[in-house]
C-alpha cells in the first residue's frame, strides 16, 4: 500500500530535525536526521556495523534487556502483563502465537472486550516458522522463536492515549537516551504492515544495519482482501528483544547472546570448534546477500574464503556445522515452550508444527554426529536456562522429555518405513522414465514418511531431487493457519435468518424444562422453524441437538435436529410433517430421557478430561469430543497409547467424583474476567467467541468455557463407563464412553456375552480365561497336526508333477492349475519343486477358496531353483509377466514371485504362454 509524506510528518521528527529522503537501494522512504545518509539503514542496503562495535553505552543480556524494556515503559505510564501463552487456543484462525497483538486480537482491537491496561507493555515470547530454512543461514536475523516487546496503546473513540508522535518519541528515547545510540545513525523506514486480520503504516528503526523494532499504526481490519478503517486504532510495537541484546553486545552472531551455554556445549560435544573472526566475517558478509537461495550461501563462502585466505572446503564445513548447531539451539527452545503447553507432536494442527521442529533438530544432530540422545541434553540446558523466568518449563520438564524421547523413537521407525515406501516409489519414477523427484513426492515423503530431500537425495543419487529454496518454510505456512471448514447448514442459510428477532434462550436459565409454548416467527423452505423462544438445544461444542416435537392445533411434527446461526435458532422437521404457519401458537416439547443422557454425556466429559489431566499430566488436552445419547468419545492428546491400567485409573478416578456429587456451576462472566481467573485452559474445547464467556466450573476439578448442558451436581452422571479406546490419529487418545443407565446397559450386555460363552464353553465365569487358553493349545496341537498331513500330501504330489515336467534348454517346467485349494498347500507345493530339484521351475495357478468360480479370484506362484536361476530365469519377472493374464499384478525375487488377479478365467492362458517366457529369459 502506498504511504504518502504526510502520515509520517510528525511533530518529533519536525522538531528534531529528521527529513524524508528515498534509499537508492530498495527504494523505501526512511527518516534521518543524517542529511548525508546513503541509504535506510537496514541490511542488505547496509552492512553490519556492529560486529565487534557495540553502539550503545553497555552491553546487556537477554534478561537483563527484558527487564529494561519493561522499566522503562512501566517508568512511562505502561502497566506490565504477564504474557500470553505461546499456543493461541483463544483464535480459531492460527496455532501459534506470531505477535504480541495476537494477545488481543481480534477481540480487544475490535472492541468487544476491554484490554487489561491501556496503555500495557508485555515481552511475550512468539514462534514463526514462515523463514524456518533461513534459521542459522543468515546467522540470527531469522528466529523460530523470539520474545517481542510490545508496548501498546487502544485508542478509543473519545478516549485518545497516544498515537504516533509518542510512538515514536518513546521508542527513539530508549534507544538514545537509554542505551546511548546517537540519535543521527538511527533511521525510521516506511511500510505498511498486515497480520493477524489487522494493518496499518509503520515505521521500522535501523541502526548498523540492523531493523531493532516495528513500529504500527494499526486502523484496518483486513477483510475479503480489502481494509476496512476500524473505530479503535491500536499502537502495535514490536520490540526485538533478541536483536536490542544482540546490538548492545556486538557478538559474532544473532545467536550467541541468546545460547552462549548451548553454542557451546553443542560444539563440545560435536567436536566443533569456533572460530568468532571466521563466524563474525560471516555474520557480515550475510547482511549484504540474499541468503534465501542456494547461489547466495556460495557467493557468501566463496568471499569469505577469499577474505580470510582460508581453504573453500574448511570454511564450507565450518559454516555448515555452525549453521546445524544454530539451529539446533533455535529449534529445541521453540520445542520447550510449544510441549510446556500441552502440544504433542503428530501430524496435525500446532502438533504437526510441533513435529517439523523435532525432526528437523534431530536431522541436525545427525549432520553433527550427535545421537538422539542429545537432543535430551540440550533440552536440559534449555529448561534449565528459560525455565528462571518461564516456569511452566520446569514444572513441565518430564512431560517436555518424555514426549520428546517418544517422538525421537517414532522418527526411528518412521524412517525405516519411509525408506521402504522410498525405493517403491524410485522404482515408479525409473518405469515412467522420469528423472527428477516432483515436488508433490517429496512433500508427501516428508508429511508422511518423515523423509526430508537431504536423505532423499542421499538414498537415491540418480534421480534429481531439487527441492525449493524455501521448502520446510512453505511446509510451515501450509500448516500454520486453521483450515476453514466446508460449507455447514449455518453457512447456507445465513441470509436467509437476516433481519429475523432474536431466539429467546429457555434451556440455559431453565435448564430442567422439558415443555414451552412458542409463536413461529418464520418457516424456511418448510422445514426449518424459527421460533420466538425455545428450550431445544441446538448442535454446538461437540453436543448433538435436542429432539422432540412441536404441537400446534390438532398436529404433532418432529423436530428431527436444532441449529443456532447467529442469534437465531432453526428447528428442523421430520421428512414430510407440515410445518406450522407463521404466527401460529405451537407446544415444544423435548426428548426428555435423550436430554437427559446428553447431559449426563456432557457432564462426563468435563469428569473425564480432569481426570486424563491429573493421571497423564498437563500435557493432557482435550483434541475432540462428541457427546450423544447412547454413548460419547471424548480425544485427548498424549505422546503414547493409553494402558489398560490407565485406562482403568481413569474410570476409577471419574466415577470417584461422581460419587462425592460435587455440585455443577455454570455462570456467565466477562472474556477478560474469565481469562484472568482460570487461565487459559478454559479453552479446553476449543476457541469459543464472544464478549461473555459461559463457564461450566466442577468445584476445583475442572472449569472450561462451554455452551452445553450439563447436570446440576456430578452424582446425577450416575456412572461412568469406558467402552473402548481408539487412536484416530498419532498424539490422540480417543475414549469411547457411556453413562448413567446406558452405562448400565452396556455392563449388561457385556455380561450377557460372558454367560453365553461361559455355556458354550462349560466352564464358569472366574475359569473362561483358563479354558480359551486350553482350546488355544489344542488347536496349535491339531494345527501341528494338519500340517503333517499337508505336508505328506504335498510330497506326493510333487513328485507326480516333477515326473510330468516338460523340459525345455536344460530346464525342468511344472506349469499347472491346482484349482481351488489352501494357499499353504500350495506354497509348500512349490517350495517342495524349487527345493527337490534344483533345475525345476514350478508355475502354480489355483483359485483361493470360498470365492467365485470362473471369473474369480486368481493367484499364481512361481519358484526357481538355484540352477534354474544361474541359467537367467526369475521367478519375480515370471510372476509379473503372467500377472496381466489374470487381470493383476505381481512380482518378487529371483526364487521366488506371485501374482494375484481378479479374472481366473485366464489361468489358462497364462500356463500356455509361460514356457515362451522362459524361453525368452533365458535367451537374455
Amino acid at each position: 500500500m502506498e504511504i504518502g509524506e504526510e502520515e509520517f510528518s510528525i511533530p518529533f521528527f519536525k522538531d528534531n530535525g529528521f527529513l524524508r529522503l528515498r534509499c537508492p537501494v530498495c527504494g523505501s522512504f526512511y527518516w534521518t536526521q543524517n542529511p548525508d545518509s546513503r541509504n535506510c539503514g537496514d541490511a542488505p542496503c547496509q552492512p553490519y556495523t556492529f560486529i565487534g562495535d557495540p553502539p550503545t553505552r553497555a552491553r546487556y543480556s537477554l534478561d537483563e534487556m527484558r527487564d529494561k524494556f519493561i522499566g522503562y515503559f512501566e517508568a512511562h505510564g505502561h502497566t506490565p502483563i504477564s504474557p500470553y501463552p505461546i499456543v493461541a487456543r483463544w483464535r480459531e484462525d492460527v496455532y501459534l502465537v506470531g505477535a504480541s497483538i495476537y494477545n488481543f486480537q481480534p477481540y480487544v482491537t475490535e472492541g468487544v472486550v476491554p484490554p487489561p491496561a491501556n496503555p500495557l507493555v508485555i515481552s511475550q515470547p512468539c514462534i514463526r516458522l514462515t523463514d524456518l530454512d533461513l534459521v542459522g543461514p543468515t546467522n540470527g536475523r531469522h528466529l523460530t522463536i523470539f520474545e517481542m516487546g510490545g508496548a501498546h496503546a487502544f485508542n478509543f473513540p473519545g478516549r485518545e492515549v497516544y498515537w504516533k508522535d509518542e510512538t515514536i518519541r518513546l521508542h527513539h528515547e530508549l534507544l538514545t537516551e537509554g542505551l546511548g545510540v546517537r540519535s543521527e545513525d538511527v533511521t525510521y523506514k516506511e511500510h505498511f504492515w498486515s497480520g493477524g486480520g489487522n494493518a496499518g503504516p509503520d515505521v521500522e528503526a535501523c541502526i548498523s544495519g540492523l531493523e531493532i523494532s516495528t513500529l504500527v499504526f494499526m486502523k484496518y481490519k483486513v477483510e475479503d482482501g480489502g481494509l476496512r478503517e476500524l473505530p479503535i486504532r491500536t499502537v502495535d510495537t514490536g520490540y526485538g528483544i533478541e536483536r536490542w541484546t544482540w546490538l548492545t553486545q556486538g557478538s559474532p552472531s544473532g545467536f550467541h547472546p541468546i545460547y552462549p551455554e548451548v553454542i557451546e556445549e553443542i560444539a563440545g560435544e560435536a567436536g566443533v570448534k569456533l572460530d568468532s573472526r571466521l563466524i563474525a566475517e560471516s555474520t557480515r558478509l550475510s547482511s549484504t546477500l540474499n541468503l534465501e537461495r542456494h547461489e547466495g550461501r556460495v557467493e557468501a563462502r566463496r568471499r569469505l574464503a577469499e577474505l580470510l585466505n582460508l581453504d573453500l572446503r574448511m570454511v564450507d564445513e565450518a559454516l555448515s556445522n555452525m549453521e546445524a548447531i544454530y539451529a539446533v539451539a533455535d529449534h529445541t527452545k521453540a520445542l520447550a515452550f510449544i510441549l510446556s503447553e500441552g502440544v504433542i507432536p503428530s501430524n496435525v494442527e500446532e502438533g504437526y508444527l510441533a513435529r517439523l521442529l523435532a525432526r528437523r533438530t534431530l536431522r541436525m544432530l545427525r549432520r553433527l554426529d550427535l545421537g538422539d540422545e542429545a537432543l535430551l541434553r540440550i533440552m536440559e540446558l534449555q529448561i534449565h536456562r528459560w525455565g528462571r523466568t518461564f516456569t511452566q518449563l520446569r514444572e513441565m520438564r518430564s512431560e517436555i522429555l518424555d514426549a520428546l524421547n517418544v517422538e525421537a523413537e517414532k522418527y526411528r521407525r518412521t524412517l525405516k518405513r519411509g525408506v521402504e515406501k522410498l525405493n517403491r516409489i524410485i522404482g515408479q519414477l525409473r518405469e515412467k522414465g522420469l528423472g527428477e523427484m516432483p515436488m508433490e513426492v517429496l512433500t508427501q515423503l516428508y508429511d508422511s514418511h518423515g523423509l526430508d530431500p537431504e536423505t532423499v537425495k542421499e538414498l537415491a543419487p540418480d534421480i534429481a531431487v531439487n527441492p525449493p529454496e524455501d521448502f520446510y518454510s512453505r511446509i510451515a505456512q501450509r500448516h500454520s493457519t486453521v483450515k476453514a471448514s466446508p460449507e455447514t447448514v449455518e453457512e447456507r442459510l445465513k441470509a436467509r435468518v437476516e433481519g429475523i428477532k432474536p431466539t429467546e434462550i429457555l434451556y440455559y436459565e431453565r435448564p430442567e424444562i422439558k415443555k414451552f409454548k412458542a409463536k413461529v416467527l418464520e418457516v424456511i423452505d418448510d422445514v426449518y422453524v424459527v421460533l420466538d423462544r425455545t428450550a431445544f438445544y441446538p448442535e454446538g461444542g461437540g453436543q448433538v441437538a435436542d429432539q422432540g416435537h412441536l404441537g400446534y392445533g390438532d398436529k404433532h411434527v418432529r423436530v428431527v435436529d436444532v441449529q443456532r446461526i447467529g442469534k437465531v435458532i432453526l428447528h428442523r422437521l421430520g421428512d414430510g410433517d407440515p410445518s406450522p404457519p407463521v404466527g401460529a401458537e405451537v407446544v415444544g416439547e423435548i426428548d426428555w430421557e435423550r436430554r437427559l443422557s446428553l447431559m449426563r454425556h456432557h457432564t462426563a466429559t468435563h469428569i473425564l478430561i480432569g481426570a486424563a489431566r491429573r493421571l497423564l499430566g498437563n500435557h493432557a488436552w482435550q483434541a475432540g469430543a462428541r457427546k450423544e445419547a447412547d454413548r460419547s468419545r471424548l480425544d485427548i492428546t498424549h505422546y503414547r497409547h493409553l494402558t489398560p491400567k490407565e485406562v482403568a485409573l481413569l474410570e476409577e478416578m471419574a466415577c470417584n467424583i461422581v460419587v462425592q456429587d460435587i455440585p455443577v456451576e455454570a455462570s456467565w462472566m466477562p472474556r477478560e474476567e474469565a481469562e484472568r481467573l482460570y487461565g487459559f485452559r478454559i479453552y479446553q474445547g476449543g476457541a469459543v467467541p464472544g464478549k461473555e464467556l459461559r463457564i461450566i466450573r466442577i468445584g476445583e476439578w475442572d472449569v472450561e468455557a462451554c455452551g452445553g448442558t450439563h447436570c446440576h451436581s456430578t452424582g446425577q452422571v450416575g456412572l461412568v463407563k469406558i467402552l473402548g479406546v481408539e487412536h484416530p490419529q498419532d498424539g490422540v487418545e480417543r475414549l469411547i464412553f457411556a453413562t448413567g443407565p446406558q452405562a448400565l446397559r452396556h455392563i449388561q450386555e457385556a455380561y450377557r456375552i460372558l454367560e453365553e460363552l461361559s455355556g458354550a464353553l462349560g466352564a464358569p465365569r472366574d475359569e473362561m480365561v483358563q479354558a480359551v487358553e486350553a482350546l488355544k493349545e489344542k488347536e496349535k496341537a491339531l494345527e501341528k497336526e494338519l500340517s503333517r498331513y499337508v505336508k505328506a500330501a504335498s510330497t506326493r504330489k510333487v513328485e507326480e508333477l516333477l515326473g510330468e515336467a516338460a523340459e525345455i534348454d536344460g530346464v525342468k517346467l511344472v506349469a499347472v492349475d491346482l484349482g481351488y485349494i489352501g494357499e499353504a498347500e500350495a506354497m509348500e507345493i512349490s517350495s517342495q519343486i524349487a527345493r527337490r530339484n534344483p533345475y525345476a521351475v514350478a508355475i502354480l495357478a489355483f483359485k483361493e477358496e470360498g470365492k467365485g468360480r470362473g471369473f474369480g479370484t486368481a493367484r499364481i506362484l512361481v519358484s526357481a531353483g538355484e540352477e534354474a536361476i544361474r541359467r537367467g530365469l526369475n521367478a519375480g519377472e515370471v510372476a509379473k509377466a503372467l500377472a496381466p493374464y489374470i487381470r493383476g499384478g505381481g512380482g518378487g525375487r529371483p526364487y521366488f514371485g506371485q501374482a494375484g488377479g481378479v479374472d481366473a478365467s485366464g489361468i489358462p492362458r497364462a500356463l500356455r504362454e509361460a514356457e515362451g517366457i522362459l524361453r525368452e529369459m533365458m535367451r537374455g
